[in-house]
């Protein structure tokens, strides 16, 4: 099993509304939420805080932990995903190695743009402070 961990990173809109982060992969033409594999000796919480932080350039605020998403990769392999809620605290975004492009979209938007039906389940379960 592939162990993962990432973050449903999210803000309020001036007018009071919810909007979550979605993040491109170029490797894989995809619109996804933030995650990335264990290092190894690291926890589920500390590797979602990392990649996180690397793959958006943002700090967050950890708040409840997600429902996990179990599924096969691309190589057909087993991979286990946990998520945690993180309120966005600073940073900026800046295009790297893993990332080209991220956008801020609502809840209805996030479930029409992302690649992947298991993602909208984690992001649909979003309950913030």
């Amino acid at each position: 099993m592939i162990e993962a961990a990432g973050g449903v990173v999210w803000r309020r809109t001036d007018e009071g509304g919810l909007e979550v982060l979605l993040v491109h992969r170029p490797r894989y033409h995809d619109w996804s939420l933030p995650k990335g594999k264990l290092e190894p000796g690291e926890t589920h919480h500390t590797a979602a805080v990392r990649e996180v932080a690397e793959e958006t350039g943002l700090t967050c605020r950890t708040g409840a932990e997600l429902p996990e998403v179990v599924y096969r990769d691309r190589k057909d392999r087993p991979k286990r995903v946990r998520y945690w809620a993180m309120e966005v605290r600073s940073g900026t975004f800046a295009i790297n190695d893993e990332v080209d492009e991220v956008r801020w979209v609502s809840l209805d938007a996030a479930s029409r743009l992302l690649t992947y039906h298991h993602d909208e389940a984690v992001v649909l379960a979003l309950e913030p402070s």
